[in-house]
């Protein structure tokens, strides 16, 4: 049998190939001997998202915990990742296991697990629980009648989408963001974040908001290349104060002005921030990944806010927010988590969080923007993956390690900080960041410059120099 392997967020494998009911159950079985070794009676609530045998996956987890004598609460129907986070909170279960593969392309299927505290379970645990994955699940799990488990009281069904729907309406001036008089829009993506969407908020635009589980043949990522259709929508109507996007389970963020224009998770990351602190009196840390803008330092400085930078993965801004006092936790990917809520990442919330922003001061997000632009100056980010086979990408990686490249074009490399991947600084607000993905078979390079022209310029030279 193959060897699985969890990455950055998760073990993730094409469907049929590697992402079989007999690997999921390998996995279970694995997270069962972990459970049991670990606690007494042990919980956990189980999920999937939209993705194609989301439910035949998460029903043989089902059946592989049930087997085992652990209590399962499955969610009915398809759900988002945040939603299987608050129920390991509410529930107080153990674990959470949600069956995604998040913004994967469509062939692939995934399995996250998740803490009690609500937020991706801690690196060093994934990691005992990956160290005793068997080589053959030893648990009869196919003879599992899961209608006898409900009689045993071993499986219960539970609505997660209501509790999480009651959540929302508990935390946000949800009447202040339906009176306002924004015209509104949302992009699921295919994804997991459709049905609570339209309960919360039916008289919107709503897109993509139907059940397909090859979500059009696009990999359903919230950003700007995969959401051209949401922005020429939003183009030609003319009259919509904003767009909100999720991904495939509902976790990342995607947005967009009143204009179509993309705006990226630096930019939110940094409006959260401003919001939460100036207009909502709130303090703590902050916590982001390494291949952020280095302008959340400024507003960090402006507002006396402690900031900590760590490596690329929620799992270890998670590991902050459960220990200590955090305010915003974001990655550049769009996962972003807030005080007030879970240590998880919630495309939803955050979108929520922005659109009340925008209802109780009556501002456009171009203008919110611009108050933030005031403290920490403009800046242009983009990312560029590159798809290139493993040879090229293992030599670049290798001449990053050996120190070798001086400079892109004419872009000077000052200092280089290797936390996590290589960030070259050209000044202290320039830079460049190659990495290579722990989810995808790709090379990632990123680029922060003033504006526009200077950022796709580093991206061409770094291309050119990495691939010449």
């Amino acid at each position: 049998m193959s060897k699985i392997k969890f990455g950055t967020d998760g073990w993730r494998a094409i469907i049929a190939q590697d992402f079989t009911v007999e690997n999921v159950a390998r996995v279970t079985e694995a997270t069962s001997k972990w459970l049991l070794k670990n606690y007494k009676n042990p919980t956990v609530v189980v999920g999937h998202d939209c993705r194609f045998a989301g439910e035949l996956f998460a029903e043989t987890t089902t059946r592989v915990f049930v087997a085992n004598g652990i209590k399962v609460f499955l969610a009915k129907g398809f759900i988002s990742t945040p939603m299987i986070s608050l129920g390991a909170v509410r529930l107080k279960t153990n674990l959470g296991i949600i069956v995604t593969a998040s913004h994967n392309p469509p062939s692939y299927n995934g399995y996250k697990i998740k803490g009690h505290y609500g937020g991706p379970l801690g690196p060093e645990l994934v990691q005992e629980i990956e160290d005793i994955i068997p080589e053959k699940a030893a648990t009869n799990y196919e003879t599992v009648n899961l209608e006898e488990a409900k009689a045993k009281g071993l499986l219960e069904i539970v609505p997660l989408e209501d509790m999480y729907i009651k959540h929302v309406e508990d935390s946000f001036d949800i009447p202040a963001i339906r009176n306002s008089k924004m015209n509104l829009a949302y992009d699921s993506m295919y994804g997991a974040g459709q049905s609570v969407m339209k309960r919360l908020f039916p008289e919107i635009y709503h897109l993509h908001s139907d059940h397909n589980p090859g979500f059009h043949g696009q990999a359903p990522e919230p950003i700007h290349k995969n959401l051209q259709e949401f922005s020429n929508f939003i183009k030609e109507k003319k009259t919509i104060s904003c767009g909100l996007a999720t991904d495939g389970d509902a976790d990342r963020i995607g947005l967009y002005d009143s204009e179509g224009n993309f705006v990226d998770s630096h930019h939110i990351i940094l409006l959260l921030i401003h919001y939460l602190v100036k207009y909502k009196g709130q303090k703590g840390k902050v916590a982001t990944a390494f291949s952020t803008t280095v302008k959340i330092k400024n507003m960090c400085e402006h507002y006396g806010l402690p900031l900590d930078v760590v490596k690329i993965g929620f799992k270890y801004i998670c590991g902050i927010m459960v220990k200590e006092d955090v305010l915003v936790g974001g990655e550049e990917s769009g996962g972003i988590a807030i005080k007030g809520h879970i240590p998880e990442r919630d495309g939803i919330w955050m979108g929520l969080t922005i659109w009340e922003f925008m209802a109780k001061t009556g501002k456009s997000l171009k203008e919110l923007i611009q108050e933030v632009y005031d403290i920490t100056g403009t800046f242009w980010f983009e990312r560029n993956d590159l798809y290139i086979d493993e040879a090229t990408k293992n030599k670049v990686l290798a001449n990053c390690k050996a120190g070798a490249y001086k400079e892109f074009g004419k872009y000077k490399v000052q200092r280089i900080d290797d936390l996590d991947g290589w960030k070259f600084f050209f000044d202290d607000n320039t830079w460049m960041m190659i990495r290579a993905s722990g989810t995808e078979p790709v090379l990632r390079t990123y680029a922060e410059g003033a504006n526009k022209k200077i950022t796709d310029e580093i991206l061409a030279e770094t291309k050119k120099v990495l691939l010449g």
